[in-house]
């Protein structure tokens, strides 16, 4: 690591909360002071996390190259909370297959899931995560309305999300390894410059999507993601950078942002499940949520269903 990010670094004081059930770690983001003197607010803490309630990327500042993919211009798509507030019917998430930035196998696969949709061969289009599967790299960003925490190490920084507990390793360092077998979330390596943690991945399989248009990748995908508080520390953005030469036929680039989570904060942007400013009691940080305990088949699609083992663990 460099010394501007040694130093940078430096800036996040270790915190000696310990999750229970796992003795020793510990290590959580805390206040700290910039080299400008400015505070600079935390990651994450003891008792707050960020969630966001946009499943979709959203467009990148102007002039920063093409965009994500975005819904079909012939099919406009309605979320349910969009529709509710304009008192209309939802409509289903199909993604726009013509887009230039999609090499011609890539357009083929997301115009014959469009079809499958339109035809009621398949419901919609939803996020991996809906059927117990890690949503990858960028895509796991997508997930809504749950909260995702940070817990940074000596040596790195973990990225857990309260769905069904799924873990990101971010290695606080500048080189790959030498060879990284292809996985879920890849390797992740990271580093600060100024007032952003940059992470570089590689190394991911091709059983994930990009979006929750189903936008395919291969394993060729190399993402970098910039993480800024924003705002007075009560947004997180991130700017993501996304190259897939098996995949697309030009980079494209993309943002996301979450709101801070706080159990007991009058101020937040969305309902903390079991908190005393929602109408609700015991409020707290990291909940248990495993999906396995909630995989009712609302939607079908045979491409993901519900992980099985034949044999039991123990």
């Amino acid at each position: 690591m460099s010394g501007s990010n040694r130093s940078f670094a430096s800036q996040f004081v270790l915190a000696g909360s310990v999750f229970a059930g796992l003795a020793g770690v510990a290590a959580l983001f805390s206040v700290a002071r910039a080299e400008s003197g400015q505070a600079v607010p935390p990651l994450s803490s003891a008792n707050f996390g960020w969630q966001t309630n946009v499943g979709d990327w959203q467009a990148p500042p102007p002039g920063s190259g093409h965009g994500p993919i975005k819904d079909d211009p012939s099919h406009p798509f309605t979320s349910n909370v969009a529709a509710a507030r304009a008192n209309t019917q939802p409509t289903k998430r199909l993604g726009d297959a013509k887009d230039p930035v999609l090499k011609p196998w890539a357009a083929a696969a997301m115009q014959a899931s469009n079809d499958e949709v339109l035809q009621g061969v398949r419901d919609i289009p939803f996020a991996a995560q809906a059927r117990c599967y890690p949503g990858g790299v960028p895509g796991q960003l997508l997930f809504p309305f749950e909260p995702l925490y940070f817990i940074q190490l000596p040596k790195e920084i973990w990225m857990i999300w309260q769905r069904d507990h799924m873990v990101r390793h971010v290695a606080l360092t500048d080189q790959h390894s030498e060879y990284v077998k292809p996985s879920w979330f890849g390797e992740s390596v990271g580093h600060y410059e100024g007032d952003a943690l940059v992470v570089d991945t590689i190394g991911l399989n091709d059983r994930t999507f990009i979006d929750d248009y189903l936008t395919p990748h291969t394993d060729k995908l190399h993402v970098v993601e910039r993480f800024r508080l924003i705002e007075g520390g009560r947004t997180l953005e991130v700017s993501l950078h996304v190259e897939d030469p098996g995949a697309f036929a030009m980079p494209w680039d993309a943002i996301q942002r979450f709101q801070r989570l706080e159990p007991g904060v009058v101020e937040n942007k969305f309902p903390v499940e079991n908190d005393l400013t929602s109408g609700r009691t015991d409020a707290g940080p990291l909940q248990e949520d495993s999906c396995a305990e909630n995989s009712r088949p609302y939607f079908t699609d045979q491409r993901l269903p519900i992980p099985q083992t034949e044999k039991p663990d123990f």
